[in-house]
């Protein structure tokens, strides 16, 4: 009895013992759980995490964000789980900045303070930063909430100042050559836009963050001339692009940043197998620059011309190529050849210049204590509405105005918009078969056949055992 005794105790305090690890090691398990987090996202448009670009914004952004959510609580028994989508989509951010803090407020239980807010619909957004806050109203995307922080972290509010009236490509215009779609996504990113009249107006405002030349058609006038010479020599920054080797008038300009735009153009009969013409060339290789380090999507530029520029102790500037392209194409300076049959194009060695070939430079140089930018590409049809959304020209526009601002830590890759993953099935007999009794919710698979054949083998189960 004894013996028995004693073997009981012993598998007792053994049996006691290994609930108690068993307890720690669950515990453990939780606190590792909550304390460390590892995501892979596996879905196409990789939906469930942050872009790099979302990433590199919240980065910078060293104060706390506070989001005031606007929505009634949930109730999980009538399938209303607002608030925990709310959550699930913030909680993206978090990961990679801890310190956003959440506050819910419900707008029928505290009307006075959502109407102080100004709150116009369920489930709004106030998201501060430093003082500075801005409204989202759902439903919320990650492009619209990161654009909304770049907004946010932008410490400047200067105007872009863009040239008009002279043919030029219009920064809010809305035909196809024009650089207006472009115009809203800065507009989107926190940029203000104003038109100087350079002709009987005054010189271009100093507060500017920069000047915005966009392919013009015809001649700049003396005094707008000198209205933009004088704009460089005060320390503006300039974004100037090229559709030809015509300077409008602005040589003088041109020979102050000692520039050299070719009348050649880049041609590269490869791009036939992206099903474009020779005259479409592709991004082959980026300068090491702010604006193109570690960019890695690829770009594209109808009709580019080469572009050069020539640094010296008289101007003080320092030159850096950005934007190799043709790297198995050449630049044509036959215009016979560039007005015939793009297809039958061929490189002639006397005329033409092999690739690859650089169309844009980005030139910089001290001017007090925030120093002198310029761009200047040999193509702004890139930009235009008709080519902006193509590859990563959006990306590579975007980051060029974010250096000419002063913005380096917000030169990022910009998330995209989420592609369309819905599955639409066109009726027929084959759906009815197939598809319908999977999908559908009344007959669908997952609805009712799996259920009811649980409770089928359950029923036979129990009556084969119970005859036994």
């Amino acid at each position: 009895m004894k013996t028995q005794l004693k073997l009981r105790l012993q598998l007792l305090m053994q049996n006691s013992f290994f609930v108690i690890l068993f307890l720690i090691l669950i515990g453990l398990i939780g606190w590792i759980t909550h304390q460390y987090h590892v995501a892979t996202d596996v879905t196409q448009s990789s939906r469930n995490i942050l872009s790099e670009g979302s990433v590199n914004v919240l980065k910078q952004m060293k104060s706390p964000i506070t989001i005031t959510v606007f929505a009634s609580a949930d109730n999980a028994s009538h399938g209303e789980t607002y608030r925990k989508g709310v959550k699930d989509f913030i909680y993206r951010y978090q990961r990679t900045k801890p310190d956003i803090k959440v506050e819910f407020v419900s707008p029928a239980e505290d009307p006075k303070r959502t109407q102080e807010a100004g709150v116009v619909a369920e489930g709004e957004l106030i998201v501060e930063y430093e003082k500075r806050s801005e409204h989202l109203l759902p439903p919320y995307a990650e492009q619209e909430m990161t654009n909304l922080l770049v907004r946010l972290s932008r410490t400047r509010q200067q105007a872009i100042m863009y040239l008009d009236g002279h043919g030029e490509r219009n920064l809010i215009g809305k035909k196809d050559h024009d650089i207006g779609e472009f115009g809203k996504q800065l507009e989107d990113k926190g940029f203000k836009f104003a038109n100087p009249d350079l002709v009987s107006g005054k010189n271009i405002p100093e507060q500017s963050s920069m000047l915005v030349i966009a392919g013009p058609q015809k001649d700049l006038s003396d005094i707008e001339v000198k209205k933009i010479k004088a704009w460089l020599d005060s320390g503006g920054n300039l974004l100037w692009m090229l559709d030809d080797d015509n300077y409008r008038g602005m040589k003088v300009i041109a020979e102050y940043l000692g520039l050299k735009v070719s009348s050649g153009v880049a041609v590269d009969p490869s791009s036939s197998k992206d099903g474009v013409s020779a005259k479409h060339v592709f991004s082959y290789q980026y300068g090491d620059h702010a604006i193109t380090r570690n960019f890695m999507l690829r770009t594209l530029f109808q009709e580019a011309h080469q572009v050069n520029a020539q640094g010296n102790d008289d101007n003080g500037w320092q030159v850096s190529n950005l934007i190799d392209v043709a790297a198995s194409g050449w630049l044509e300076n036959d215009r016979k050849e560039l007005s015939g049959d793009v297809n039958k194009i061929s490189y002639d060695a006397k005329s033409d210049v092999s690739g690859p070939i650089n169309i844009a430079v980005a030139l910089e140089r001290k001017y007090g204590k925030k120093g002198q930018r310029v761009v200047v590409i040999g193509n702004a049809n890139f930009l235009s509405n008709t080519f902006v959304a193509t590859q990563g020209n959006l990306d590579l526009g975007v980051n060029i105005v974010n250096w000419l601002a002063g913005d380096d830590s917000l030169i990022t890759i910009q998330p995209k918009p989420l592609k369309d993953a819905n599955v639409n099935i066109k009726p027929g007999i084959l759906t009815w078969l197939i598809f319908l009794p999977i999908f559908d919710k009344p007959l669908g698979l997952f609805m009712v056949v799996i259920p009811l054949a649980l409770l089928v083998s359950g029923i036979l189960l129990w009556l084969k055992r119970r005859k036994a």
